[in-house]
């Protein structure tokens, strides 16, 4: 009997043991699971974090400005687009516009090209894109692969109002002057361009914002030849030439 109740309490034990040993395991496993679920959470709140912060970091170029006489320097403020430009300034650009994207000349041709997209809209640089497209025959370096180069002059800007008074559209009439080679005489044509443009915020690229510091766009660009002046300049020529023989 008392070997019956030792085994008994030996049995017991183990059992105990045993049980004890289960509970053991289920806590460290809950632990376990507990510690992880808050690393993740601490990952994802941490991720969450860096992407709120992201607007935050970013590089404000600035212009810093010395006086020459007292030596004072002051931090330029960069234009964010959101003030009414004068008439002139918007004249300036529509001019400047104009006789660079019109031209053409092989030695800056690329230049021009990369100069006048600082200036288009998403849809106007689309266009612009296609226009040049060797595929396409009239791209400026399929009409001018004879080494011809074109010769822009603006003549005058004029801009009108909107019905709802908004103030964004001009024309711009100007002279295209080609020439076949150097020495040779010029051929003129005469053009009138209707250009819907806007301002917009200043970009962020140096390159950019180097040609068009103050965001100026050119929303539609339309360009028909204006005959009545062609007619003129012709007639002035042919006079001029009749005047001489005299």
């Amino acid at each position: 009997m008392n070997r019956d109740r030792v085994l008994d309490a030996y049995f017991k034990n183990a059992a105990s043991w045993d049980r004890d040993r289960a509970a053991q395991v289920r806590r460290s496993a809950t632990l376990g699971w507990r510690v992880a679920a808050a690393g993740w959470i601490c990952a994802v709140t941490s991720a969450a974090a860096l992407v709120l912060l992201m607007p935050l970091k970013r590089v404000e170029p600035f212009v810093v400005r010395v006086d020459n006489r007292t030596g004072i320097v002051d931090v330029v403020p960069m234009y964010a687009g959101e003030v009414e430009m004068d008439e002139a300034v918007t004249r300036y650009f529509l001019v400047h516009y104009v006789s660079v994207c019109e031209r053409f000349n092989l030695a800056s041709a690329q230049s021009d090209y990369e100069e006048c997209g600082a200036f288009h809209s998403s849809q106007r640089n689309q266009q612009w894109y296609e226009f040049w497209k060797t595929s396409n025959p009239d791209s400026p370096l399929n009409v001018h692969k004879d080494g011809s180069i074109m010769r822009v002059q603006v003549e005058s800007v004029n801009f009108f109002d909107r019905s709802g008074g908004v103030s964004n559209l001009a024309q711009v009439r100007y002279r295209k002057a080609r020439r076949q080679a150097v020495g040779a005489e010029e051929s003129s044509t005469y053009w009138i361009a209707t250009i819907r443009y806007a301002y917009a915020a200043v970009s962020k690229d140096p390159k950019v914002r180097r040609w068009n510091p103050l965001g100026f766009k050119i929303v539609e660009f339309a360009v028909e030849q204006e005959a009545l002046a062609q007619a003129r300049a012709m007639s002035s020529e042919a006079s001029q030439g009749q005047f001489d023989e005299k």
